[in-house]
C-alpha cells in the first residue's frame, strides 16, 4: 500500500514566515514521496545554509544540512557511495549559485543521478535581504539601499550549459504542479534541476506574488507542441536550441514546466561502473569492511604503497 504524504512529515517546528514559499515547496516533496512510494530510509535530502536549507528537518527521510554552499558535493559523495539512494538537493539560489556556483557547474559535467530543488526568491533571505545572485540588475528590494547592479545569473542557462539532462521551472504557490515536475525530475537518470520561483513576503517586496502570477505560464498549456526531450544524438542541436531560446523568456512572460531533457547521456553511476566493473552491484558503502573483527584493508599499508620516493 502506498504511504501517505504525512509519514513524511516530521514533529519538527517549521521556521518561516508567513507566507513564504517553502511552504509550497515542503508540501510539493510530501506529495511527490508519498505518490513516488518513496522508502525513508533510502531517501536523503541534503541542504546548505539560508531560510530554505531548514527543510531537511521537516521531511521524515535522512536528512544532512552542510555548511554554506556545498550541499552538492557532498549529496555527490552519498549518492556515489549508494547509488541506490534517492538523493535530492534542497537550498537556495544564494546558496546554490553563489558560493555554491563552482559545484552547482561540476554536477551538471558528471551528470550524477541527483534532484537539485533550488528556492529561488532572488534574497539572501536568512541574512536580511541583501541581493541574491538571480535577482535583476536595477532592481531595488527593501533592504537594499541602492538599486542592485549586478546582472542576474540564469539558473537555466547555467544549467543546459553545465551538462544537466533534467532542466525544469516551476512556481512555489502552484503546489500540485510543482509536485508533478518534482516527480519527473526524480525518476530522471541524470543531473535533474527544478529553478523554483518562490515569493519572499519579509524580503522581496518587488517579485512578489502578484507579480509572479501576472507573468508566469505553463508551456504544455500554451505551447502543446513544445517538445525538448532529446531521444537520439541527431536531435540534440536543435532541441537544446529550442529548450536556450524557451530559458532566456523572462519579464511580461515567464515559462514554467520542462524546458529540457536528454536521455541519450549516461548517468555517472554507469561511466563509473565502465571503468570499475561490480561498482553498481557491489557499491562502496555495502561493501564489509571487517571479518571476524579484523579489518580487511590496512590502511597504513595503502598509504605506504602510494609514497612517491625522492
Amino acid at each position: 500500500m502506498a504511504r501517505s504524504w504525512l509519514e513524511y512529515r516530521s514533529p519538527a517546528w517549521v521556521q518561516w514566515c508567513p507566507g513564504c514559499g517553502n511552504y509550497g515547496i515542503l508540501t510539493a516533496a510530501f506529495k511527490a514521496f508519498a505518490e513516488l512510494d518513496l522508502d525513508p530510509a533510502k531517501t536523503v535530502v541534503v541542504s546548505g545554509i539560508g531560510c530554505s536549507s531548514r527543510i531537511p528537518y521537516y521531511i521524515n527521510v535522512t536528512g544532512v544540512h552542510t555548511i554554506h554552499g556545498r550541499p552538492i558535493p557532498v549529496a555527490t559523495g552519498i549518492k556515489l557511495a549508494n547509488p541506490h539512494l534517492t538523493v535530492l538537493v534542497m537550498s537556495g539560489d544564494g546558496d546554490l549559485l553563489g558560493i555554491g556556483a563552482a559545484h552547482f557547474v561540476a554536477l551538471g559535467r558528471r551528470n550524477v543521478d541527483l534532484t537539485v530543488v533550488m528556492h529561488d526568491n532572488a534574497v539572501y533571505g536568512l541574512t536580511k535581504g541583501q541581493a541574491g545572485p538571480t535577482l535583476p540588475a536595477w532592481v531595488q528590494t527593501k533592504a537594499l539601499r541602492a538599486p542592485n547592479i549586478q546582472d542576474a545569473l540564469n539558473p537555466l542557462l547555467l544549467a543546459i550549459a553545465s551538462g544537466y539532462t533534467f532542466v525544469a521551472r516551476a512556481y512555489a504557490y502552484h503546489v500540485d504542479k510543482l509536485k508533478e515536475i518534482m516527480k519527473e525530475a526524480i525518476k530522471h537518470r541524470g543531473a535533474a534541476f527544478i529553478d523554483v520561483l518562490q515569493p519572499c513576503p519579509t524580503y522581496n517586496n518587488v517579485m512578489t506574488q502578484q507579480w509572479y502570477e501576472q507573468r508566469i505560464y505553463y508551456i504544455d498549456e500554451q505551447e502543446p507542441d513544445y517538445d525538448a526531450t532529446i531521444k537520439s544524438p541527431e536531435e540534440r542541436g536543435e532541441k537544446t536550441a529550442r529548450a536556450i531560446a524557451k530559458a532566456m523568456e523572462w519579464g511580461d512572460r515567464i515559462p514554467l514546466g520542462v524546458i529540457y531533457r536528454d536521455l541519450t547521456k549516461e548517468p555517472f553511476d554507469a561511466r563509473i561502473e565502465k571503468i570499475m566493473p561490480g561498482y553498481l552491484e557491489h557499491p562502496p558503502a555495502t561493501r564489509p569492511v571487517h571479518y571476524e573483527g579484523k579489518p580487511l584493508v590496512d590502511p597504513f599499508k595503502v598509504f605506504t604503497d602510494r609514497v612517491v620516493q625522492a
